[in-house]
């Protein structure tokens, strides 16, 4: 059998990424911590072999890139600083544009439907995204109980918000801005399935002072289908935003949701690290993005910006007797040349902020263990499979609850928590939920809306 070796593809990953597979040497890391490694037929490392050898026809076949959940592990650990995941992206991307049959057709029809979406709304509709994908993939009765469950707990929006672009203006002097007015960027979600996170987050900068500064027309971050499919959209999209931030005036924005942190960090370092880039997007959107912004998680402007003084001197009913475990997830720490994060692998900034609030926390094996991320739609069994695993290695290790800073890890483990065919029922609460019950305001915790409800838990440990 004759054996060709081409550097066509290898060439065209570095003119688009810049990543040079070349640089691989194959010492396996990326494959040994991908948490989907068991369900690929080519590990990361592999991909990369393939790349360099220019095997195109076994890196498009492989269903590998498609169920990449782009946790950025892979990325976070490469000794020769490869960014792998954005190789996996590059591969879909190019698999669609050529018209390449997709190996995992429910994701790439997922990619298509969400970004279709945004392109008429602006912002996702979650309830349209689900009776879709539902009808879709031929499985109609797959969540009937799942969205009548949804339903019941309020956490489905009936109509979508259509966002009509706010004409560009000239932008506000940060010093305008009274000093405890602060950018807040609510995501998609927070409208429909994840309305207790905005809800408490909202209120807990309020009780600190802080006033949330939301501009009109914001857009979706683009979340994983931009980057997965266009990686210049998942660019312009964030930015779109952050120009409005700047417009009003603010000097910092902040984000609860761990995906859109991670999203505008993203940009905005692609931005500048691609000026031509930047002057393009800069002329398509009629204005010159300053990058004046800190853009920050929610969880990191409380903890770094506000103070765990400050925050402790807010408690009003300690949370004594209550066992968290905090679950950071993928995105608020990887890969740390975006987010900033100085623990990215074991990270403690949730830990103090709970043990501020007077909680016990658990040290355990899972807190940056990927969730399933966006296969919540498409590979439900995943999902099922690695929030099982999570929630699980909580509970062992003596956890009450799971405590959480990104509202798709909150859908994948309360939300389908009780789809999950076995394992212990655990609540999963956002940060800012045990912020409010801290403060002595037990209605800003807004628990109705837990899938899982806390409230039973929370009464005998005397904190309701």
């Amino acid at each position: 059998m004759e054996t060709k070796i081409s550097t066509d593809l290898a060439d065209r990953i570095r003119k688009e990424t810049g990543e040079n597979v070349y640089l691989c040497y194959q010492c396996v890391k990326c494959t040994s911590g991908c948490p989907l490694t068991e369900h690929f037929d080519l590990g990361p490392n592999q991909v990369m072999r393939a790349a360099q050898l220019g095997m195109e026809e076994l890196i498009f076949q492989s269903r590998t890139p498609w169920l990449c959940a782009s946790c950025q592990t892979c990325t976070t650990r490469c000794p020769q600083g490869i960014d792998i995941a954005r190789v996996m992206d590059f591969i879909v991307s190019e698999a669609m544009a050529e018209g390449i049959e997709p190996k995992v057709p429910e994701i790439a029809l997922f990619n298509k439907v969400f970004l279709r979406d945004v392109d008429i709304l602006g912002r996702i509709y979650e309830l349209g995204l689900f009776v879709e994908m539902n009808l879709r993939t031929r499985q109609p009765l797959k969540d009937v109980n799942y969205g009548l469950d949804m339903l019941k707990h309020n956490k489905v929006s009936l109509l979508p918000e259509i966002v009509r672009r706010r004409k560009h203006k000239v932008p506000l002097a940060p010093s305008s801005r009274p000093a405890n007015e602060i950018g807040y960027y609510p995501g998609c979600s927070q409208h429909s399935t994840t309305k207790e996170f905005d809800y408490s987050a909202r209120a807990v900068l309020e009780t600190l002072g802080f006033q949330p500064v939301t501009p009109k027309g914001w857009i979706c971050c683009g979340s994983s289908p931009a980057h997965r499919v266009d990686h210049r959209q998942s660019i312009q999209m964030p930015l779109e935003s952050l120009v409005l931030y700047e417009q009003e005036g603010v000097s910092e924005v902040t984000l609860p949701c761990a995906m859109c942190f991670n999203r505008f960090r993203a940009a905005a370092r692609e931005l500048r690290l691609d000026p031509e880039l930047k002057q393009d997007l800069d002329r398509e959107l009629g204005f010159e993005y300053q990058d004046s912004l800190a853009i920050s998680s929610l969880l990191d402007f409380v903890v770094d910006r506000v103070g765990l003084e400050t925050v402790a001197e807010k408690v009003s009913r300690p949370l004594e007797g209550l066992s968290v475990a905090c679950y950071y997830g993928c995105l608020l720490t990887r890969p740390p040349e975006v987010t900033g994060s100085v623990e990215p692998e074991y990270p403690m900034t949730m830990d103090r902020l709970m043990k501020s609030l007077g909680a016990t926390v658990v040290d355990w094996d899972r807190k940056v263990a990927c969730c399933g991320a966006a296969l919540v739609l498409t590979r439900t069994d995943l999902v099922y499979e690695m929030s099982g695993d999570i929630l699980q290695n909580a509970h062992a290790r003596g956890a009450d609850a799971v405590i959480v800073a990104c509202p798709m890890c909150h859908t994948n483990m309360d939300g389908r928590q009780t789809q999950m065919p076995e394992g212990p029922r655990i609540p999963v609460l956002y940060f800012t939920q045990l912020m409010a019950l801290a403060f002595g305001k037990p209605d800003d915790a807004a628990l109705k809306y837990n899938m899982i409800d806390p409230r039973p838990l929370l009464k005998e440990r005397g904190l309701l």
